[in-house]
């Protein structure tokens, strides 16, 4: 937690502020992580993903400073406009778009577009002309906390054939991605994915097509409950890999942070509702909190993240517990399969921290669901 953040909560429970659950952003480790950002990797574009957090505040910084935005919906790329980015600062990755989504984001001026699939290539050929194309090809995400599926991406063979389409439509087949996993704690996972990508290039210019550009996608982690390697060890790891897949003729290369651009930046006050047992002779307490997976927890799931969690009774005797957010709803438990160790003395009313909440979180926010407000949220 920085000084700004305990300042400003601070400063709520001195006036009486009581409004839930609240994220608080320090918009100054934003900034020191997007400088991180560039300085490690200085020949790459940084193209912020939105959905990360797409507070203007977060947006209005980091269009300031520079960045690009990767964005997934005609409303991220208009917020990224309202910002102050250039479309040429925009690309909108998402694989899959409806076609007139398409025509909108090329009337706003977008001209770079993801594809994984030749029915994808055809929309963006006929309402967006001339554009742009990466293909996206698959990849394992061994060592990701949070893996990303066979949702998005191909094979890279079949990755040569639908940028041979594009080019047969008219488009330009500008280079290729991939997504190594989000909260990617393996700084070697690029190396597979870029052999990969190598492998599409060399194909690619057998069949007469130069690409350009390799888009290194996300995975860039927060620090949780465990220590995460450097920007820079990160940096290093992938020129080397890029050295070694590519040679000299290294492409123009871009990375889409989002997790890794704010999630340290963030923390959410939430305050415990209820403890209890099930049972007189249960060792494990059950602890109900106001936020919980649908009010923006949801990277929970699987008790795939696990948030450091502060409380103003840390240093007393500590036991399992339990954690599980306020609604109706049976999945609104946070960590069962692995309880999570909290004061003995924990009490309701207590007013918790948990760390690490900067991305995904107000973006996970239900609205309203069992009437329970978004989760509201201060960049500071």
């Amino acid at each position: 937690m920085t000084e700004r953040i305990r300042e400003f909560l601070r400063d709520r429970r001195e006036r009486g502020i009581d409004e839930g659950p609240v994220l608080v952003v320090d918009l100054e480790v934003v900034k020191d992580n997007y400088t991180a950002f560039s300085k490690a990797l200085p020949d790459t574009r940084v193209f912020y993903a939105v959905k990360a957090n797409p507070s203007p505040e977060v947006l209005c910084l980091l269009a300031k400073l520079g960045s690009c935005f990767d964005t997934a919906s005609v409303a991220e790329i208009q917020m990224a406009l309202a910002a102050g980015a250039t479309p040429d600062r925009i690309s909108y990755g998402n694989t899959i778009k409806k076609e007139r989504d398409i025509a909108r984001a090329f009337e706003l001026g977008i001209r770079l577009f993801a594809v994984d699939c030749q029915p994808e290539v055809e929309k963006i050929a006929r309402v967006a002309p001339g554009s742009r194309v990466f293909c996206r090809i698959l990849s394992d995400c061994a060592g990701a906390e949070w893996p990303l599926s066979r949702k998005f991406g191909c094979e890279p063979g079949m990755a040569v054939d639908v940028l041979e389409h594009a080019l047969k439509l008219g488009l330009e087949p500008y280079g290729v991605s991939f997504h190594v996993g989000s909260q990617q704690r393996n700084q070697h996972a690029w190396d597979r994915a870029l052999a990969s990508a190598a492998s599409v290039f060399k194909e690619c210019g057998e069949r007469g097509m130069n690409l350009s550009m390799v888009n290194l996608g996300g995975g860039f982690p927060t620090k949780y409950l465990k220590n995460v390697p450097t920007v820079k060890t990160y940096g290093n790891a992938i020129f080397k890999a890029l050295r070694k897949h590519f040679g000299n003729q290294i492409p123009e290369t871009i990375i889409e942070p989002g997790r890794g651009m704010v999630g340290n930046a963030g923390m959410i006050e939430t305050e415990v509702v209820l403890v209890s047992k099930k049972s007189e002779e249960d060792d494990v307490r059950w602890v109900y909190l106001d936020i919980g997976k649908f009010g923006g927890l949801a990277e929970t799931m699987d008790e795939s993240i696990r948030y450091p969690i502060r409380t103003p009774r840390d240093g007393d005797a500590m036991a399992p517990c339990v954690l599980a957010g306020p609604t109706c709803d049976s999945a609104d438990v946070l960590y069962e399969k692995t309880p999570y160790p909290l004061p003995v003395s924990l009490e309701i009313g207590d007013k918790l921290l948990i760390e690490g909440t900067g991305a995904y979180t107000t973006t996970y926010s239900a609205v309203a669901f069992n009437g329970f407000e978004p989760l509201k949220s201060y960049h500071i």
